[in-house]
């Protein structure tokens, strides 16, 4: 190895396995059923690849792994593995770390803006079928031409209202707009601010760059977004985890293959990005996997079985950790086969049986040479990590987040004029202006209820000279000269 800095040691099995950085970008996965070391195996690389000046980004599911900024050797079973191991001089440390939080509560407040999420992401979280979704669409590119912002829930939902109030003016341009449709999305619209996802949504949007920052010693600052929270609606979070990965693609540069990838970015619960996905983000999903590794990112898929990931994005990652699987069904046992099958064997080594071996810890071990060719799969025991497992304490984490230079930036709202403003004036103008025409009606019509009145009163008190000529004379003169005759004599 010409570079050994550049090897990130993750797991023993006889000899030392390890990750080497220049293919990380070929991404990753790392699969088990719950309770076999998926977390501990997701930390450990996030700190070989802080400490190697890489930036990380995770998402932090069940609030296990808020430790990373404090030095560790606080768990048994660490101290054990280290013992276990034979390290002698193994170091204890924290990480740089910054804390992100959709709601804003444990960590800086992350948002896209609506136009930045676009309408296939957004109809993947409000469920809608292929029409709906092309209406929705449609309301883009009206808000487009109209030059009409759309940054937060409230700008979409007007301007869904008022494309809907307004159908018949763009059923020519733009294609018909079903009543059932602008149902649809306000109604899903409604289910996303009741699920909180509200908050997604405005500005200061999250700048991608913060994402790729370094700490202390060079070190690769590790960002964590809490989700535990998030996770109750986890078609909001696959979706906000999805844009994040594409605007990495959109805004990043090409590199190109390099000694280091530009960042790792790890897809925890990764199945719920393509449950029930349709085809069209499905492919689009791919296509991001397949070239974002030009861009320098790495991806690592975490998920219980690696079934749960389509063929054509399982046959991108080379860097593999599986961990054990359950097989107590016939159903489960033609997924452990399934997943035996995706390594390189080794003589000797029956996967399939080890597989449902595998110890707490354990995992079958395969990576990247050189050469872009898989190892052969060796069964290891995976390094502890160097940080602390308990939690961080809502005193440390509040102390961990206001120290960050990001600080003061996200949490401040900004709301500036957007559609929601400008359909508004526009709806006040309108009133206005019905309500001018209204009393100019009004108007009109008491001018002539008022001249009915002086006929009337005219009329009436005409009627008490009849039968003398002066009477006559004043009914002529009066009609006569309003109707046009003239007064005869």
């Amino acid at each position: 190895m010409s570079n050994p800095e550049l090897a990130l040691p993750i797991a023993k099995a006889g000899d030392e396995i390890s990750l080497l950085a220049s293919m990380a970008n070929r991404h990753g996965l790392i699969a088990g059923a719950t309770g076999t070391g998926k977390t501990v195996t997701l930390r450990v690389l996030a700190e070989q690849f802080s400490s190697a000046g890489v930036p990380v980004f995770m998402a932090d599911i069940k609030g296990d792994l808020s430790g990373l900024p404090i030095a560790g050797g606080d768990h048994p079973k660490v101290i054990e593995r280290v013992q276990k191991l034979g390290f002698s001089n193994f170091q204890f440390q924290g990480f740089p770390v910054v804390f992100w939080d959709v709601f804003g509560e444990q960590g800086h407040p992350v948002r896209t803006t609506v136009s930045d999420m676009g309408p296939l992401l957004l109809a993947r979280i409000m469920d809608l079928n292929e029409t709906q979704n092309a209406v929705l669409t449609m309301v883009f590119k009206i808000a487009d031409d109209s030059g009409m912002l759309l940054l937060d829930l409230k700008d979409l939902r007007a301007m869904v209202q008022f494309v809907g109030d307004n159908a018949e003016q763009y059923r020519v341009q733009y294609g018909n707009v079903s009543r059932a449709s602008i149902g649809a999305i306000q109604r899903g619209l409604l289910a996303i601010e009741q699920e909180g996802g509200g908050r997604l949504f405005g500005e200061p949007a999250l700048n991608i760059q913060d994402l790729i920052q370094t700490g202390h010693g060079g070190k690769g600052v590790i960002n964590i977004m809490v989700a535990d929270k998030l996770m109750q609606s986890p078609k909001i979070y696959a979706t906000m985890l999805l844009w994040m990965l594409s605007e990495l693609f959109e805004q990043l540069p090409e590199v190109g293959d390099r000694e280091k990838p530009t960042m790792i970015f790890f897809f925890d619960e990764a199945h719920l990005l393509f449950d029930d996905a349709p085809k069209a983000l499905q492919n689009k999903i791919e296509q991001v996997v397949r070239l974002i590794r030009s861009k320098g990112v790495g991806i690592f898929f975490v998920t219980q079985n690696p079934l749960d990931l389509p063929e054509d994005v399982l046959g991108q990652l080379g860097n593999r950790v599986q961990h054990a699987l359950r097989a107590f069904t016939p159903k489960d046992q033609k997924a452990v086969k399934s997943a035996a099958e995706t390594f390189r064997s080794k003589p000797g080594l029956n996967v399939v049986n080890v597989i449902t071996e595998l110890g707490v810890g354990e995992a079958l071990v395969s990576v990247l040479d050189s050469s872009g060719t898989p190892t052969r799969v060796e069964r290891a025991l995976i390094y502890p990590p160097k940080s602390r497992m308990k939690p961080l304490s809502p005193s440390e984490r509040s102390q961990v987040i206001s120290a960050s230079d990001l600080y003061g930036y996200y949490e401040k709202v900004v709301d500036r004029e957007s559609a929601y403003e400008k359909l508004k004036v526009r709806s006040e103008q309108k009133a206005l202006e019905e309500q001018a025409a209204s009393a100019s009606k009004v108007k009109r019509s008491s001018e002539r209820s008022e001249t009915a009145t002086l006929l009337g009163a005219a009329a009436k008190s005409a009627a008490h000279a009849i039968g003398s000529q002066v009477g006559r004379q004043i009914i002529r003169g009066v009609l006569g000269s309003i109707f046009g005759g003239g007064r005869k004599r």
